[in-house]
């Protein structure tokens, strides 16, 4: 820990050529006594660090001091640096891991790639957290602690002990054979098994994990995109499934289709728009689409859905029909 500690330190100076304890130890992520700690360590082992005084002065390395790092061209940099953006840094816990990595990737350029490519880098944004609507990503929170956990778990391939928060039931333990971590849209998943079958687990709802020293129970290899498809598939499937029948406007066609599971039937009316039966994951999935497309789609089945779609015009009425 304290030997990448240290070669995160060395290439912080190599890339910024002078900083201060304090800007050392925010970046590292300790105490600025650890830093002048390591320092110390540094100057035994060798390696040429100088203190600068005054206002802005701070630690520096020696002109002309190089580390040996090479193999990585110009687009294999960008392509980690990319990588290593701020959504990838939240990926299973490996933020601080994945700092001190870029750290390296950026030393191991030759000179004349180094700037370029940090530059180049600069330019490319992966899953910003808004999009043009201004509509905020929202992540749910995980346990650092206990991602990291889970990853040892997972990689070890040891069965995992979990306490569990599933949606409307008490935080259960369990036991199960982890398999892989996926990460969708910022949302972090467990894909396990659990007395031989198929588990999906939200890392957000995970309230405490615990590596066992059993071998889990799992194949020797996996192809964790298909069984991501696989899973995705049993979810959109299962549930309170409803069926629609819908007319929508043309213009909006695609609107209704992307928010639902299935399209089982689609024809034309006489006046242009468009009649489809459709299948929604439950009531409330089919209420929510068809209230976003407001007089652009009218459900014309179930009874149910025109009742509450109905219902809550009226509610919507009233409240505006009333002088604030």
């Amino acid at each position: 820990m304290r030997a990448d500690r240290l070669v995160s330190l060395v290439l912080l100076l190599r890339q910024h050529g002078r900083l201060s304890a304090d800007t050392l130890a925010r970046e590292l992520e300790v105490s600025t006594r650890t830093v002048l700690r390591d320092i110390e360590a540094l100057s035994t082992a060798g390696v040429p660090v100088y203190a600068e005084r005054g206002r802005h002065g701070g630690f520096a390395l020696l002109p002309g001091f190089q580390t040996e790092l090479t193999g990585l061209n110009h687009d294999e940099a960008l392509a980690l640096l990319v990588a290593g953006s701020r959504r990838g840094a939240q990926a299973f816990g490996l933020g601080s891991a994945l700092a001190s990595a870029m750290r390296k990737v950026v030393d191991a350029l030759p000179e004349g790639y180094r700037a370029t490519a940090a530059d180049a880098a600069e330019r490319l944004l992966i899953e910003p957290e808004i999009d043009l609507l201004s509509r905020r990503l929202v992540i749910e929170q995980e346990s650092d602690t206990i991602v990291a956990e889970v990853r040892r778990a997972v990689l070890a391939g040891h069965k995992l002990r979990i306490h569990y928060a599933a949606v409307d039931q008490t935080p259960k333990w369990r036991t199960v054979d982890p398999i892989g971590l996926v990460t969708v849209r910022g949302q972090g998943y467990l894909l396990a098994t659990r007395c031989g079958a198929d588990r999906t687990y939200r890392l957000s709802r995970i309230l405490a994990a615990e590596e066992l020293p059993e071998p889990a129970q799992r194949p020797d290899r996996v192809d964790l995109d298909r069984a991501w498809q696989e899973r995705s598939t049993q979810f959109r499937t299962g549930g309170d499934q409803v069926t629609v029948l819908v007319r929508v406007n043309p213009a909006r066609r695609e609107e209704l289709v992307g928010t639902a599971l299935a399209v089982r039937a689609e024809a034309a009316d006489a006046d242009g728009w468009l009649r489809l039966e459709v299948t929604f994951q439950d009531p409330r999935h089919a209420e929510w689409a068809l209230w976003q497309l407001a007089t652009n789609a009218e459900a014309l089945a179930p009874q149910w859905l025109r009742t509450s779609l109905r219902d809550r015009a009226a509610a919507i009425a009233t409240c505006y029909g009333v002088a604030p």
